[in-house]
């Protein structure tokens, strides 16, 4: 048996699967977690009383309840009913004091608001829509 063929044998076996791993390794590298969009501008939307900013984030229709009073809005509604919340409760402070995201798709979260004429409890429902989050449901509920 001749070695040097042997090791020629092998040394082209290993150089064709070091090549054919490096192609593999380009054309579909390792997929590296995306992290989900995170409802952190909804949160500074609504820390800052931020109406259109916050309506960015709106689903087509969304339902509201400011404090017992509900509906159903429109985007552009919806976005006129908070103007007039955050200009009388402008906001001191907002944190987020629960979150519910076991659901790929629908997230549910509970913070609260603080402004000079009180506190109130927040409920955000959200849904993601190609990777976007949508809120589909908003309430600030005096406390």
């Amino acid at each position: 048996m001749n070695f040097g063929v042997v090791f020629a044998k092998i040394s082209t076996m290993l150089l064709f699967n070091l090549i054919l791993s490096l192609m593999l390794w380009v054309n579909f590298p390792e997929e590296t977690a995306i992290p989900k969009d995170t409802i952190d501008p909804i949160i500074l939307a609504i820390d800052s009383g931020s109406s259109s900013e916050l309506a960015y984030y709106f689903d087509a229709s969304i339902s509201l309840n400011i404090n017992g009073q509900k509906g159903d809005f429109s985007k552009s509604q919806a976005e006129l009913v908070l103007k007039d919340f955050f200009k009388k409760n402008p906001p001191l402070n907002f944190s987020l004091v629960f979150r519910s995201e076991n659901n790929p798709s629908l997230s549910s979260y509970i913070g609260d608001y603080q402004s000079g004429q009180g506190v109130y409890k927040v409920f955000i429902k959200v849904n993601q829509q190609e990777a976007s989050p949508k809120v589909y449901s908003l309430g600030f509920v005096k406390v």
